[in-house]
């Protein structure tokens, strides 16, 4: 699961999904939860007088911002989902993309034209080991892993939440992959709320890119195809701010959200 956003910011939705993500491992469901952060980075950046510029969707990251990204993810945010999970009675475990070498970052330029401008450190996955979190789950625990991870030198980097999720999705060759977003799913019109596109292969979702698929929604479908590309079984996009259709997803009584698959 991809966990972030308005879902992450309001704290009565966000014990909601905590309650329901509970019951989902108590039920016996192997549950591995990826999380973002940016309210909590930019707050904690806006304290320190740390302007915050993004580049096509990716926060530009100095030397000085990053050991603030870092302390906010690491030591804000993932704690606090790892104590709110604990308190309902599940064996979580807080992780980072460095812990156990289980994703090997490198560096991210963004390509303008002819030239690849340099945003700092923010990083792509350039591979991913899984055995940390199959160890983990085997024994029934819940990996909460953030999205900072280190390249071969050691630099630390920050990288897309949903990019993150998406390769750890492919390479545990999980059976369904969710993205917690705040609308129902992928809208052929994105003003209309009753235009959800229930169901789509890689193919149709390729030839969408640029147009029904648009903005903040790019990301996240890219994260889809990354993960059944690398061996996810099928992809899910939902709402995450209505939290109940988690348990409802699981126990598959009804169609939610946009179901993506080969």
């Amino acid at each position: 699961m991809k966990y972030g956003g308005n879902a992450m910011k309001d704290a009565i939705i966000r014990g909601l999904v905590l309650d329901n993500i509970a019951e989902i491992h108590a039920a016996g469901h192997k549950v591995v939860l990826v999380h973002g952060g940016g309210p909590y980075i930019s707050k904690l950046l806006d304290s320190q007088q740390i302007d915050s510029e993004f580049v096509a969707g990716h926060r530009k990251t100095s030397t000085e911002a990053i050991r603030y990204i870092e302390m906010a993810l690491t030591g804000e945010v993932n704690p606090e989902i790892v104590r709110g999970l604990q308190s309902r009675g599940v064996n979580a475990v807080g992780l980072s993309g460095k812990d156990g070498e289980m994703i090997l970052a490198k560096k991210k330029y963004h390509p303008q034209g002819d030239e690849k401008i340099d945003i700092g450190w923010v990083g792509n996955v350039a591979e991913v080991n899984p055995d940390l979190i199959q160890t983990l789950t085997g024994s029934d625990y819940l990996p909460v892993i953030t999205c900072m991870a280190s390249d071969a030198d050691g630099n630390a980097y920050n990288i897309n939440g949903d990019m993150v999720a998406g390769h750890i999705a492919g390479a545990l060759q999980a059976d369904r992959y969710i993205v917690m977003t705040d609308i129902d799913g992928l809208l052929n019109d994105i003003n209309d709320p009753q235009s959800l596109i229930s169901a789509l292969t890689l193919r149709e979702v390729s030839a969408m890119m640029g147009t029904v698929i648009s903005g903040g929604m790019i990301p996240k479908i890219e994260s889809c195809l990354i993960a059944i590309e690398k061996g996810a079984a099928e992809a899910r996009i939902i709402n995450g701010t209505k939290p109940d259709l988690l348990v409802e997803l699981m126990e598959g009584n009804r169609q939610i959200g946009t179901k993506i698959s080969k």
